[in-house]
């Protein structure tokens, strides 16, 4: 494919995706929901954790993802209390169980209260050598507090070869402005 096909595709592709009709049926959506910039990370980094899978099934769990959450994920993340935390115990999107959900909440609530939380984070490691390098050094931050080991295999580790497909969509999320309002352009750093 030479420069203008790869430009011809690249262009359609944007005209397929980035128009207010795709939210209907895509991830994004959960986060759009809210308002808050830190409601729209949180919804969005959780979504994004468990966007395998077809989209009808990630929409239905992470809308029930949210409901756990009281729809405040923010105000959850931080505030929850073991009781409230305990509520998520039946949570389950394929392999990402009520441990997990629990694990992800303990390590947002981490990451806001110690290191200004995610946007702030991925910032730190912005001058890291690679996209990869930077979501590990965020990785490790995430999971710094005691955690079931099992719950690091949702959290995508370039440094182990992951791709973390699902990872670099939340930050197109967060970071690409749209004219059509589908991605957020929240992160400016």
């Amino acid at each position: 494919m030479n420069k203008r096909e790869l430009k011809e595709f690249l262009d359609a592709k944007v005209e397929a995706y980035q128009r207010p009709e795709f939210l209907e049926s895509d991830p994004i959506r959960i986060p759009h929901r809210f308002t808050r910039k830190e409601d729209i990370e949180i919804a969005g980094f959780l979504t994004a954790t468990i966007a395998w899978g077809n989209r009808k099934s990630i929409l239905n769990s992470a809308t029930k993802m949210m409901a756990l959450m009281d729809n405040e994920p923010y105000d959850f993340c931080m505030q929850a209390s073991p009781d409230e935390l305990r509520k998520t115990s039946d949570f389950v999107h394929r392999t990402f169980n009520g441990s997990d959900l629990q694990c992800f909440v303990r390590g947002l609530r981490s990451l806001y209260e110690a290191h200004g939380g995610l946007e702030a984070c991925f910032t730190r490691f912005a001058d890291a050598p690679t996209m990869g390098a930077a979501i590990t050094g965020v990785r490790t931050l995430f999971f710094a507090l005691p955690h079931p080991a099992r719950s690091e295999k949702h959290f995508s580790d370039p440094g182990r070869g992951s791709a973390a497909k699902r990872l670099h969509m939340y930050l197109r999320w967060m970071v690409r402005s749209s004219e059509a309002g589908v991605d957020f352009g929240l992160w400016k750093g």
